[in-house]
């Protein structure tokens, strides 16, 4: 086999890129940041067990606004989740999937705390 064509040589280095400072989270809520065109919300749980820093995208597929960020944060089924604060449909944290609408997805990003900084890999497409 042709390392060269095998999955992992296709994989892509993360590049990581600094949205905000970790004072700029609110503890078990969204913040919204600017990223390359995209506005992506930022959910910080400290008191998770595991991880504890997301983020996904800010827009609701169901009604087109960007609100995503605004939505409550919960567990459900076992799941963390954010519900949109329009038509209250969950999204998972960790892959963006809709339980009620399993058509939809939102995209989620790798995020990281890097010196009091989060940071998003933008290398992610």
């Amino acid at each position: 086999m042709n390392l060269s064509n095998s999955p992992r040589a296709a994989a892509r280095s993360p590049l990581w890129q600094s949205v905000c400072s970790q004072h700029d989270l609110v503890h078990n809520s969204g913040v919204v940041v600017w990223l390359d065109g995209a506005q992506v919300a930022l959910f910080y749980l400290p008191q998770a067990e595991g991880k504890t820093l997301y983020a996904i995208d800010n827009h609701d597929p169901q009604s087109g606004a960007y609100v995503i960020g605004r939505g409550l944060v919960g567990s459900l089924k076992g799941e963390l989740v954010v519900a949109s604060p329009l038509y209250k449909q969950h999204f998972r944290l960790e892959d963006g999937y809709c339980l009620e609408y399993p058509q939809q997805r939102l995209r989620v990003w790798p995020v990281r705390l890097e010196g009091g900084q989060v940071q998003v890999d933008v290398a992610n497409d």
